[in-house]
């Protein structure tokens, strides 16, 4: 009967403390909706009484009494472990008819202490269900009637193995009334006779339990996140904003879904509390306004809004207008020459970062509005003085017939349209007008000479350069004599990429860059 009743405590407190691991989360959870418990972190004293059945072996058994006092900590929310020490009194009569024992009952006075851990099934409710476990030892002494050889006057020690199963009723979150059934397991020789089997006794337990400390249920720091969340997050539950981004950690956790131990949840380069309420901007968004830049950019380095996607209203995006055009976000205009950002990138494919794209001497919107030439070419009609040159001397850009090309002394002009073959020194056949042009010029300036320099762009190395621009120099002065112009009245140089007009970092500017200009003597 005694194992029986054993076997079945036991096996109830196996199944109960399975299904509470199974239910435990592994993880930290992705929001604090579940109940704060009552006993994780805090200290709780307990004083519990009531009946207790010995189940020795004697055939008859009577009820006692009892009580215990237990001193536990809340390890987690399912689990609390402690001390438990408590006084009993143990009866039974009527030995077995062959033991031949002289008396009338046999009386323990038992006190049992035990290391026990108590795990709670349902932890945060009103009623909490839990089963408890423990090891320890159990003094006591035996009493009888009518027999000295059984009385002891000393103590005595048995091991013992409290075990059982009951719930708690929490009055307010710092006070549980009690009600438990459990069997406390001791060695079989607690009554005397040995037989097979251990001995142990039933019992039936009432009581209270004080709870000392900080609980799950309350906010010690009033930042709207109560001791168990935060412990659940690991905040400070004496700090309201833990990662000191000016929002308490409530509000990250509850309203603004912020992470509450990272100052900057989104990795922006703005705290969360800046964004909520200064920006307005999305802490959980890198780039709130998707504009393609951080927000953090927006607001500390390019001054532009993180709410807007294009600051100044040109139609462009703040983003692509710092990382691809170049241009001002905060600047309808940015380079100024009175042609707005937008037109220059979808219109007119200008350089809305540079007044004069092509470099012609003409302003981008001097070309489209005033002399509708093209302000991506430096000489529109192709015939050999480039716009602004036209515009300065009173010619048309837009007619080559009038482009004669003018020799002055101590000018230099630059042949625009003479190309060569990659990587070569051969002439293309769209060079012979140009160069038409330039004998024309000879022949009309009898009395002048001119140097013929050549210029490469950045591409390559300097001496390969320094080569080529010196053959495709004397590449066009060989053509210029076989059209009949004396040699003597052209020398030739070689200037590499030493002499740039234009940055070699781009096509353009290594397109003009490639060119052969007169210096006229």
């Amino acid at each position: 009967m005694k194992s029986s009743i054993l076997v079945c405590v036991l096996a109830l407190i196996f199944v109960s403390i399975t299904v509470t691991f199974a239910q435990a989360p592994r993880t930290m959870p992705s929001d604090t909706t579940r109940k704060p418990s009552q006993t994780v972190g805090r200290w709780s004293l307990g004083a519990h009484g009531g009946a207790n059945l010995w189940m020795a072996d004697f055939t008859k058994r009577k009820i006692g009494a009892g009580g215990e006092l237990f001193v536990r900590y809340g390890i987690s929310r399912y689990l609390s472990a402690g001390v438990l020490a408590g006084y009993e009194e143990l009866k039974t009569e009527v030995p077995p008819a062959s033991a031949g024992f002289g008396f009338d009952y046999l009386k323990l006075h038992a006190m049992p202490g035990a290391l026990v851990g108590w795990w709670h099934l349902a932890p945060g409710g009103k009623v909490v269900p839990y089963v408890y476990v423990g090891i320890g030892a159990m003094l006591y002494k035996r009493e009888t009637a009518g027999s000295s050889t059984i009385a002891t006057s000393k103590f005595l020690t048995s091991i013992l193995v409290p075990v059982g199963i009951g719930f708690e009723v929490f009055a307010n979150d710092n006070i549980s009334f009690a009600l438990d059934g459990g069997f406390r397991v001791t060695d079989d020789w607690t009554d005397v006779i040995k037989k097979s089997g251990l001995d142990g006794y039933a019992n039936v337990r009432a009581g209270m339990n004080i709870y000392i400390g900080a609980n799950d249920a309350g906010d010690d720091d009033n930042d709207g996140l109560t001791n168990g969340d935060e412990r659940t997050w690991g905040t400070n539950p004496r700090n309201p904003d833990s990662d000191g981004d000016g929002l308490l950690d409530g509000e990250e956790v509850h309203t603004y879904k912020t992470h509450p131990l990272k100052p900057d949840t989104d990795g922006d380069g703005l705290n969360d509390g800046e964004e909520v309420k200064t920006h307005k901007t999305d802490p959980n968004k890198t780039d709130t306004d998707e504009d393609g830049l951080l927000d953090g950019l927006e607001v500390n380095t390019h001054r532009t809004d993180p709410l807007k996607t294009d600051t100044d209203g040109d139609t462009l995006t703040d983003g692509d207008e710092i990382l691809k055009y170049k241009s001002d976000p905060m600047k309808t205009d940015t380079d100024g020459d009175t042609l707005a950002d937008n037109d220059e990138v979808m219109k007119f494919k200008t350089d809305p970062s540079k007044a004069d794209t092509d470099g012609d001497g003409l302003g981008d919107a001097a070309e489209v509005n005033t002399h509708h030439t093209d302000p991506l070419k430096v000489d529109t009609d192709g015939g050999s003085v480039n716009d602004g040159a036209e515009i300065n001397r009173g010619t048309n850009p837009l007619d080559p017939k009038d482009d004669i090309m003018v020799l002055e002394k101590g000018k230099t002009v630059v042949l625009e349209g003479v190309n060569f073959e990659f990587n070569s020194a051969k002439l293309t056949e769209d060079s012979t007008p140009i160069l038409e042009r330039a004998y024309e010029a000879l022949v009309a300036n009898p009395d002048v000479n001119v140097e013929i320099q050549g210029h490469t762009d950045a591409i390559g190395s300097d001496a390969y350069n320094m080569r080529l621009s010196r053959r495709r120099a004397e590449s066009v002065r060989n053509w210029l004599v076989q059209r009949g112009i004396k040699s003597e009245r052209m020398t030739t140089v070689g200037k590499g990429e030493r002499e740039p007009v234009a940055s070699n970092e781009t096509v353009t500017g290594r397109a003009l860059n490639r060119r052969i200009e007169f210096h006229v003597k």
